[in-house]
């Protein structure tokens, strides 16, 4: 799996928690939470985030698909894809970028690296 990871993360560069913040807030990128939601329900979700779990990602994010979110407006839109850790979350941005997304990216350590810098979190409802 470690090997699988290196060689995926080698065809895009990765986001830190606080780059992808400024980039969120400047409207330059959109960040996508894959997390499943018992963990959203135990530790909150990143305003401004789009909620989207794993299994349809491809299909809400494809900007010529029937099923795609509104944002979903081109090829060229930067997706930060945010899972718990960072591991899953590399894999869904590889995927993106064989749908020809080819700026998505992926957030390092994921939710909980950027809980962990302090970086606004809304509380479980």
């Amino acid at each position: 799996m470690d090997e699988l990871l290196e060689r995926v993360r080698s065809g895009y560069e990765r986001i830190e928690p606080r780059e992808a913040f400024d980039a969120a807030q400047s409207d330059q990128a959109l960040l996508v939470d894959i997390r499943y939601a018992a963990l959203r329900d135990q530790d909150g979700v990143i305003p401004g985030a789009v909620i989207v779990e794993r299994n349809e990602l491809e299909w809400r994010l494809d900007p010529y698909g029937s099923h795609r979110l509104p944002e979903a407006v081109g090829h060229d839109l930067r997706v930060v894809v945010i899972c718990n850790e960072g591991y899953a979350s590399s894999l869904a941005a590889e995927s993106l970028h064989r749908l020809g997304l080819y700026r998505a990216t992926d957030l390092v350590g994921g939710f909980q690296a950027w809980r962990a810098a302090g970086l606004p979190v809304q509380a479980p409802s």
